[in-house]
């Protein structure tokens, strides 16, 4: 999962992304209004941690931005201790939860997580795709009930692929999505070929019916 962090304090936004990347989110950061407007219309993020107190600007207008633009990302708004009409603004205008500085950073990848399971996982702890079971916490997938061996990336494609069922997903949306935005200064994404066959070869090999779909000239779709 892919996580942008708006925040103007650097020291938090290290110790954010250093302990949100060892739980194996990828993590991106914005310092300032100007920076954050530019990555939310450049990329995709499933979550965004926003501090709504931007030197330069109002976060809250960001959020208008995100919810307009892309309302299945999740917000998580950051507030000041006492700054109760700075929540209640940020909820009306559809942020999805919130968390007051400062916190514990097991605290904020606890709402992280939770956040995900409503807006991906329909509030599961597990997802359910015909004979393919994932846990996103345990990173486990089976097969018919049987475990398949995947590499961390192989995992995480799979979970793209599933929480974005039906969908046309290209190759740069899909490299951005395991890699973090820096990759779209790669010369091409040929490697996610390899990714991908490796992927329907381990899940074909358990049993699974081959969902993935090659859509030419566009990218990928998972489906039936």
């Amino acid at each position: 999962m892919k996580i942008l962090i708006i925040e103007d304090e650097k020291d938090l936004i290290n110790v954010m992304c250093q302990y949100l990347q060892k739980e194996d989110f990828i993590c991106e950061f914005a310092i300032n209004f100007f920076e954050a407007e530019d990555k939310l219309i450049s990329y995709n993020y499933d979550i965004v941690v926003l501090d709504i107190n931007l030197p330069d600007g109002n976060g809250l207008d960001l959020l208008k931005i995100i919810k307009t633009n892309k309302p299945d990302t999740g917000v998580l708004i950051v507030s000041a201790k006492d700054s109760l009409d700075d929540k209640l603004k940020g909820l009306d205008l559809g942020a999805d939860d919130y968390i007051t500085k400062p916190f514990h950073l097991a605290e904020l990848n606890s709402r992280v997580n939770s956040l995900i399971r409503r807006q991906k996982f329909e509030g599961n702890h597990t997802i359910t795709f015909n004979e393919i079971e994932i846990d996103p916490n345990a990173k486990i997938v089976k097969v018919n009930n049987s475990p398949v061996d995947l590499t961390k990336k192989e995992f995480f494609l799979l979970l793209y692929f599933i929480t974005n069922k039906n969908r046309v997903l290209t190759k740069e949306s899909i490299a951005e999505h395991l890699w973090g935005d820096s990759i779209d200064l790669a010369d091409n994404f040929d490697f996610i070929y390899t990714h991908m066959r490796n992927l329907r070869k381990k899940l074909k090999t358990k049993g699974a019916t081959d969902y993935m779909q090659t859509i030419y000239g566009l990218g990928y779709k998972f489906g039936e």
